[in-house]
């Protein structure tokens, strides 16, 4: 077995996700061997508000990296989990996407951050292709200038 295989059969990894109920949510997911991310089981594990724009679903992080202002999830509404596997119509639906959500949200500034394929290589806890839209918080009382807004990859 290669190493990071094991990861690719499930769509959760939970060796990503050691922290307190996150790691709850996720073992409960692993359990029920379904997708988190997939349209028709979203919805089941996800609270905050989901709109659909073409190919992306679009809503907050449930467990945003801290310290954050905004923490927005671009998953993409098919099951897939690797950027090879992106249309080029998706593509050009996520530029669009990523244009309406930082004008609408007043996003001055902030990073975008693609998750796919193996989860042992993105760091991800869920291996169906996903992006992060996020606008750090440099005024919030746990903010430490020197690491920033910090995320895991690998």
């Amino acid at each position: 077995e290669v190493h990071g295989a094991r990861y690719m059969a499930a769509f959760v990894n939970e060796q990503n996700s050691k922290r307190g109920h996150y790691a709850d949510v996720i073992k409960d997911i692993a359990d029920k061997q379904v997708c988190p991310f997939c349209p028709e089981q979203l919805a089941n594990f996800h609270k905050n508000p989901i709109r659909r724009h073409g190919h992306w679903i679009v809503t907050n992080n449930m467990y945003p990296y801290k310290p954050v202002k905004q923490h927005i999830l671009l998953i993409h509404a098919e099951h897939i989990e690797h950027a090879r596997d992106l249309s080029n119509e998706a593509w050009s639906e996520l530029q669009e996407v990523i244009k309406q959500e930082t004008s609408d949200r007043n996003m001055v500034g902030g990073a975008f951050m693609m998750r796919f394929g193996d989860t042992h290589f993105t760091g991800a806890s869920v291996s169906h292709l996903h992006a992060h839209l996020i606008q750090s918080d440099p005024e919030a009382q746990d903010y430490d200038p020197e690491l920033g807004l910090r995320a895991r990859i690998g």
